[in-house]
């Protein structure tokens, strides 16, 4: 039973005998290449969690960029409609100029009554015109046809 002791095997309760203390070495021996196998796992997860922060950091940037562009993208509507309202406005202050235009044209042509008053006036004055020239016998001025 002192063998089964010495190899860290089975260690019986009715033995009174102590382990040796080699054999608490032997179990803490192979502790030691187990912390060496995660300090790959350690360093992998160092790395993911550095990996991780990274995304996180570019995960906020493209939100801050994302919102600087749609606040971007607000102004450049807003600039657009008053762009648009201001090329109405001057649009309506031309088509004002050339209603003003038109109309004091059309305020510098004679009315009816002018007109109406230059008719009869050309009427009696070619009567008079063509009864002077019989009376005078001017018709010899004339070309014949």
């Amino acid at each position: 039973m002192a063998e089964t002791a010495a190899t860290g095997g089975f260690i019986p309760a009715t033995t009174t005998e102590t382990p040796p203390a080699p054999a608490p070495a032997v179990t803490e021996a192979p502790p030691a290449p187990e912390t060496s196998r995660p300090a790959p796992a350690a360093h992998l997860a160092d790395q993911l969690a550095r990996i991780e922060d990274k995304c996180s950091r570019i995960e906020d940037k493209y939100a801050r960029s994302e919102a600087l562009l749609s606040r971007v993208e607000d102004k450049v509507e807003g600039a657009t409609a008053r762009m648009n309202d201001a090329a109405r406005q001057s649009d309506v202050a031309a088509l004002r100029t050339e209603v003003r235009a038109i109309s004091e044209r059309t305020r510098r042509i004679p009315g009816a009554g002018a007109l109406i008053l230059t008719a009869i006036i050309t009427a009696v004055l070619t009567v008079v015109l063509t009864i002077a020239v019989q009376r005078l016998n001017l018709q010899g001025l004339f070309p014949q046809r």
